[in-house]
């Protein structure tokens, strides 16, 4: 048996139709596991060419999340949940609107919460559910208020759940990447300078793609490291280390060009 070897086991990946959880049911199913790809848009092709089973589901909807679990146990128990699907907005606060604040924490917020709502019925054997946050969480910046806050309730509900699910074997966790090269991204209205921040604040200088978070994923799903349960994990090129080399350089280079 190799390292996060996942033969045996059946994973439910959400938002699987592209960028994180797209990339997640690929590796998870290059790693054995029997994966169910759920999403609003279709993955059909997406699960065939992985050998995985798609099932059409809109996270915000409880029937339809109750009817995904349902459909992923029908001939055996749940091992992995990764609740990856998300939607972004951008706004100041004073131009925010209630309804896109509740639009964003229906699929964000309740999405994961009827993910942890239903599926420990259905991991009757244990295993592991991660919930993707950001690191917009724990890092406030202008215009993502609404997106900040979903995410900051992902992490609260996240150590809740390892702390009443740990005693049926079920480990929760959440990763919090930083700006993720994925069609989301480049679908805001601000993606481009958002990636260009993101390289330029990063130690490593890189943006990280949609496989390095399933990287992550990949191990925390895995049985080899069945301790780790109620924790955030920063994915963010050393992001939250300190300022960059670069990004010093340019203050400094605006401070010098202000003062003179």
């Amino acid at each position: 048996m190799s390292f996060f070897d996942l033969s045996g086991k059946t994973a439910i990946v959400t938002g699987a139709a592209s960028g994180i959880g797209l990339a997640t049911a690929t590796r998870f199913a290059s790693a054995g596991a029997k994966v169910v790809l759920a999403d609003r848009s279709d993955a059909s092709e997406a699960a065939a060419r992985i050998g995985g089973r798609f099932v059409a589901a809109d996270v915000s909807d409880e029937e339809a999340v109750r009817d995904l679990f349902e459909a992923a146990a029908s001939d055996g128990p749940v091992h992995v949940l990764v609740q990856a699907a998300g939607v972004m907005t951008e706004g100041e606060l004073p131009e925010l609107e209630l309804a896109e604040l509740e639009r964003v924490f229906r699929v964000n917020v309740h999405g994961v919460l009827l993910g942890l709502k239903h599926a420990p019925k259905h991991m009757t054997e244990g295993g592991s559910i991660i919930n993707v946050a950001s690191l917009a969480a724990t890092s406030g910046l202008p215009g993502y208020g609404a997106y900040a806050t979903s995410k900051a309730a992902v992490l609260g509900l996240s150590r809740v759940a390892a702390v009443e699910y740990g005693p049926l074997g079920i480990r929760v966790n959440c990763v919090c990447p930083s700006s993720v090269d994925t069609p989301m991204l480049h679908a805001q209205e601000n993606g481009e300078l958002e990636a260009a921040l993101s390289r330029a604040a990063a130690p490593l200088g890189t943006l990280i793609s949609p496989a390095e978070v399933a990287a992550l994923l990949h191990f925390l799903a895995a049985d080899d490291c069945p301790q780790i349960s109620g924790q955030a994990l920063n994915l963010d090129a050393g992001a939250t280390a300190g300022y960059s080399g670069e990004l010093l350089e340019r203050l400094i280079m605006s401070l010098t060009s202000t003062a003179t």
